[in-house]
């Protein structure tokens, strides 16, 4: 069972995964976030996702945050395209006695996502007002060109930015939050060709290859 909560980190979600009795791992799609992972006794970074992740081997019980778009290569001290589509332990990125010191406190609580959350609360650094507003625009539909010139970041700048904080280029994060945004609308029952106008799609044939690009499935077997 998923369960998931806001986080005393500006835009965080603090969300909890427990094995079900439903057959069958669902898939975790590209959303534009990363997240900081706890699972057996492990420390786990999940970078940021270009296509729909299948966790492997026997289900288990997840405890994560997720990090609003941006905001964990900061907390994490290494750039986001580094981590592009991977899992890494965070020992790979952090010094082992660190990490074990970080293991032993979330292990001891009585509630390990409140102790993931005030660890990420703790590493936490300020907002870059530039990035948030980026992820503001595009999230809302507007298009890369315009959000770059009101940001005054060239085409470059803006590039070589997005790879650090959000693992791609502009463009990818921009489909990847229209995405979401098409999700939303067809989980609330609004038909597909409706859902593909008004997020932003050129028509409804448009939504349908992004959906398989970014999930390997069909909108209709993705909502089932």
């Amino acid at each position: 069972m998923y369960e998931e909560r806001p986080s005393r980190l500006v835009g965080a979600v603090v969300w909890t995964n427990t094995p079900s009795a439903a057959p069958g791992a669902l898939p975790v799609l590209p959303d534009g976030c990363m997240d900081l992972l706890w699972r057996e006794g492990r420390l786990l970074v999940a970078g940021p996702d270009t296509h729909a992740h299948v966790p492997d081997g026997p289900p288990v019980s997840w405890v994560g945050i997720r990090l609003f778009p941006g905001t964990a290569p900061a907390l994490l001290g290494v750039p986001a395209h580094e981590l592009r589509d991977r899992r890494v332990e965070l020992a790979d990125l952090w010094s082992a006695s660190e990490v074990r010191r970080m293991t032993d406190r979330v292990a001891a609580a009585v509630h390990p996502a409140v102790a993931l959350e005030e660890l990420a609360l703790e590493r936490a650094a300020p907002p870059d007002r530039a990035l948030r507003r980026l992820v503001a625009a595009l999230a809302a539909g507007r298009a890369v060109a315009e959000t770059a010139d009101e940001l005054g970041l060239g085409a470059r700048q803006l590039h070589r930015r997005s790879l650090s904080a959000f693992g791609y280029g502009p463009k990818t994060l921009a489909r990847i939050l229209r995405l979401q945004r098409a999700l939303v609308l067809a989980r609330q029952g609004v038909p597909y060709a409706d859902t593909a106008n008004r997020a932003g799609y050129a028509d409804q044939a448009h939504l349908s290859r992004d959906v398989r690009e970014f999930t390997g499935l069909t909108l209709g077997a993705l909502l089932r």
